[in-house]
């Protein structure tokens, strides 16, 4: 008898995830039944009977998994953030505002094309259904809002687009960056000095604009990082910017299945719950599968049934710092050719909790919201973008390409969205793949964005490049494509002429990429998997080589060369050489080269130097620099090892830890610490590895890197894989909150299943949404 009833709960355990536990909601908006699949990985699989109700299905679900970060993430945008929190956040809030959208919302639709808003429309219904399901079932409200004490808001259509601060942007902060070296050393010397600082590819001069001083007030990018970092629910506090990302296409001929393969693994900022959200939208004539920003319709990144595409960072300069002129009878007037030209002054009030509302006025020149004063000189600076151009919200111009069927209607859709810039490669099921870079670019005639410019109607924008004017590549001989944020442009591009963009990621994590792909006659599924869990460093060989053959009586010296000679060059979290080297480079060997590279004042300038600079000129490639490589390799061993043998001889998993940081974590007690914030856990790969993992400041905490990473057997479409970390869910108490945090960091993946009957076998959950 026991024995039975024992058979029959196993059995029951067995069929369980056929006959997943249902649940059905009815709610106001949907035309007809939706049915929601939530597979045993965490990801929804919407079916649904017509396109409106997939995109209402689609917001539903993403309010039902992460509520908390997509109402963050408008109220941060919007500039509400005072409205629940208190005056704290007005500055905080009046700098969002500045950059939020302002032009005409027509132009702004049309530009994503036809169906752009009505998708919008009824992803936004999607959520706020979602928002009035809760107000009858507030048990099911996200902890974050309890204890903050307040509830999700309810959205506009129009809140999807007009928040632009969430993307990522290029280059406002280095122009001000190279500025600051000029203004410490010389306006003629002063560029070429910040060569090792940011090293311009391909090779380019660039010079101090008349009339301009480059010596800025410190803070005058305040405003700005206000407005664009995540929101500080402690101090204020400068996030990482990301510069990372790798992706390859394998065409069928270097293929180890005959089909393509495409791979790709974005890399931004690490964060609970994950910036990504992996989603399944199907309805008649729409079949998508793969990552977005869950706060947006649609996915950026994955496939439909006939195409797959991936993306990466390709490093345009969308951005421009002007300095005025005021005059000084009116300081709400600067000179623009030869005369003086009005701010525009739009008021806002911003609703602030436990007090009377606050007036904001918001200034505008020309170019853009002005962002710093300074009374002392009279100037005014403001910022020119092209993410605040009709068609430019971030990633939502997916919207255009994810539906296309070839490479001409992929081309067509992508160039309908101009932010983020991106590298997109591509394959569909006939076997094509290709490459497509690409992103709204200004025209600049006779200068190069690479400094401020006065705004005083000499440095304007004349247009914006198009499509055509951008390089690509379909079914190249080689076989395959792939990209790591690299300058990438081809030789024969007429860069002088265009000006796309002269600061691009280190090319490190490209080399080992390629270099890996050259080597293998054919590519598998499970090749492209280990190659992006990849840790080693093409830096950090290049950086080893230079010390082979080198001898030093000094102890410490001698004992460093004797552990990083023979080293692979592989940060793995149990390496000792890996810890070891990561201290030498970053808090001793760069510092030694950039004091004996640079005058004193330059070196003070730049906190740290251009790897491919440093690397070139211990090479010898490089020779603007004088230095004597050997002199300053062995002497910057010495300390190297002096500290890294203070810290107890670590392996690199002990100086380097993953904290995907909930927004909370530093808000509230130890207890509900424990139950938000996963982690820490050791993390491996480095800087310039393929499974890149950034660090900031002089410390190695994980900042950024591949949270998202996805291998798509196309046309095989269930063989494909992917992996979210920490999780798909932003609830603590969800079984999915951080439950693939062990598969990404052995760097192992779930199958992305496709096909309903596959997804049918793994499902675990499901919701039936019915018209109310």
């Amino acid at each position: 008898m026991m024995i039975g009833i024992m058979a029959s709960r196993l059995l029951l355990l067995f069929l369980l995830p056929l006959f997943a536990f249902p649940q059905t909601i009815r709610v106001a908006g949907l035309k007809q039944h939706v049915d929601l699949i939530v597979d045993k990985w965490g990801v929804p699989h919407i079916f649904a009977k017509n396109t409106p109700d997939a995109f209402f299905a689609q917001g539903f679900n993403a309010a039902r998994d992460r509520l908390f970060q997509i109402d963050l993430w408008r109220r941060r945008g919007l500039g509400r953030m005072s409205e629940v929190m208190g005056p704290a956040y007005i500055e905080l809030d009046r700098a969002a505002r500045l950059f939020l959208y302002r032009g005409s919302m027509d132009k702004e639709w049309e530009a994503y094309g036809p169906d752009a808003k009505s998708i919008a429309a009824s992803f936004v219904a999607g959520i706020n259904a979602y928002v009035d399901w809760l107000t009858a079932n507030p048990d099911n409200t996200p902890i974050e809002f309890k204890v903050l004490g307040y509830s999700p808001a309810k959205w506009e259509t129009e809140d999807v687009v007009r928040i632009r601060s969430h993307g990522l942007t290029r280059n406002v902060t280095s122009e001000v960056a190279r500025a600051k070296t000029i203004c410490a050393t010389d306006p003629l010397k002063g560029p070429h000095y910040d060569q090792a600082r940011f090293g311009l590819q391909p090779a380019w001069e660039t010079k101090v604009p008349d009339g301009l001083d480059p010596c800025l007030p410190a803070d005058v990018l305040r405003v700005f990082t206000l407005a664009t970092q995540a929101v500080p629910f402690t101090k204020p506090t400068s996030d990482a910017n990301d510069d990372g990302s790798n992706n390859w296409v394998i065409g069928p001929s270097k293929s180890a299945t005959g089909r393509p393969i495409l791979a790709g693994d974005p890399h931004r900022l690490y964060s609970t719950p994950s910036l990504r959200y992996i989603a399944h939208i199907n309805a008649p004539g729409l079949d998508i599968i793969g990552a977005g920003e869950p706060a947006l319709p649609g996915i950026s990144m994955g496939h439909n049934d006939v195409i797959a595409f991936g993306l990466t960072i390709f490093n345009i300069d969308q951005e421009d710092l002007y300095v005025y002129e005021l005059n000084p009878g009116n300081p709400r007037q600067y000179r623009y050719r030869g005369d003086w030209e009005s701010m525009r002054v739009e008021r806002d009030t911003i609703a602030v909790k436990g007090t009377a509302p606050r007036e904001a006025e918001l200034e505008f020149t020309r170019h853009g919201p002005i962002i710093y004063r300074d009374a002392a000189k009279g100037r005014a600076y403001a910022i020119r973008s092209c993410w605040m151009e009709p068609g430019s919200a971030a990633y939502f111009g997916s919207i255009a390409y994810m539906r296309a069927r070839n490479f001409a209607e992929f081309q067509s859709g992508r160039f309908r969205g101009g932010a983020p810039t991106v590298n997109q490669v591509y394959a569909d099921t006939k076997g094509n793949i290709g490459w497509s870079p690409g992103g709204l670019t200004p025209i600049r005639p006779g200068w190069d964005g690479l400094l401020p410019v006065p705004g005083d109607g000499r440095y304007e924008w004349a247009g914006f490049l198009q499509p055509g004017d951008f390089p690509s590549a379909y079914n190249p001989s080689s076989g395959y494509v792939s990209t790591s944020n690299e300058m990438n442009l081809p030789a024969a591009y007429p860069y002088k002429e265009r000006k796309l963009g002269f600061e691009w990621t280190n090319d490190s994590r490209h080399r080992r990429v390629d270099e890996v792909l050259k080597r293998l006659p054919k590519v598998s599924l499970e090749d492209s998997m280990k190659l992006q869990a990849d840790q080693t460093s093409v830096a950090a060989r290049r950086a080893v080589a230079l010390i082979d053959g080198l001898h030093s009586d000094d102890a410490n010296t001698k004992a460093a060369l004797a552990i990083l000679r023979g080293w692979n060059a592989v940060e793995s979290v149990d390496s000792q050489p890996a810890a070891l080297f990561e201290l030498w480079w970053k808090r001793h060997l760069g510092p030694a080269f950039l004091a004996a590279a640079l005058p004193p004042a330059a070196a003070t300038a730049i906190p740290n130097p251009d790897a491919a600079i440093l690397l070139a000129a211990l090479e010898g490639q490089y020779t603007q620099f004088p230095i004597n490589p050997q002199s300053l390799l062995l002497r910057s061993l010495a300390p190297a090892y002096a500290e890294w043998e203070s810290l107890g001889k670590p392996a690199w998993g002990k100086l380097h830890l993953s904290l995907p940081g909930h927004p909370l974590r530093n808000f509230v007690d130890a207890k509900l610490r424990a139950r938000l914030q996963p982690g820490p856990f050791p993390a491996p790969g480095g800087p310039y590895s393929p499974w890149q993992s950034m660090y900031t400041g002089n410390t190695f905490d994980l900042s950024n890197g591949p949270s998202f990473r996805m291998v798509l057997d196309v046309g095989n479409w269930d063989a494909s894989r992917a992996v979210n970390y920490p999780g798909q869910s932003g609830n603590p108490d969800d079984p999915h909150y951080q439950d693939l945090t062990g598969l990404w960091s052995r760097g192992e993946y779930f199958p992305l299943l496709y096909s309903r009957a596959a997804i049918e076998k793994a499902a675990e959950k499901r919701i039936t949404l019915e018209p109310r």
